[in-house]
């Protein structure tokens, strides 16, 4: 049942965006909400629950979860900027994903080395 229930919650949030930015034609409000970290939230609500049983390894998941997402959100931010400008230069949206979305992976990849060499194991 909890899981029929993550499905829900996950999937409604997105058809919510979409509902806003297509239906409602309201790009600004839709932006809004997908910049929101509602799926780290969400995922924090369900290592909460689902970890019940033994709460000093659920704070631990929590707390390197939490730190996880920080840090692997900074290589992603450039996606933001090079997909609409892609678009714009006339590139197909397949082609501009798919740029992105490498791009995206090796800016991870980077992050981790870096990471690493500072000593910050995630």
């Amino acid at each position: 049942m909890l899981t029929i229930l993550k499905l829900l919650v996950s999937a409604g949030l997105i058809y919510v965006v979409n509902e806003i930015v297509i239906t409602r034609s309201r790009p600004f409000l839709g932006s809004l909400i997908a910049s929101l970290p509602l799926v780290t939230l969400i995922t924090f609500v369900w290592i909460w629950f689902g970890m019940q049983e033994n709460p000093a390894e659920r704070t631990e998941k929590l707390a390197a979860h939490s730190t996880g997402v920080f840090w692997f959100v900074l290589p992603s931010l450039p996606m933001f900027l090079v997909f609409p400008w892609l678009l714009r230069k006339g590139i197909a949206f397949w082609p501009t994903l798919l740029i992105c979305c490498l791009l995206t992976m090796v800016l991870y990849a980077g992050m981790a080395v870096l990471l690493k060499r500072f000593g910050i194991d995630l």
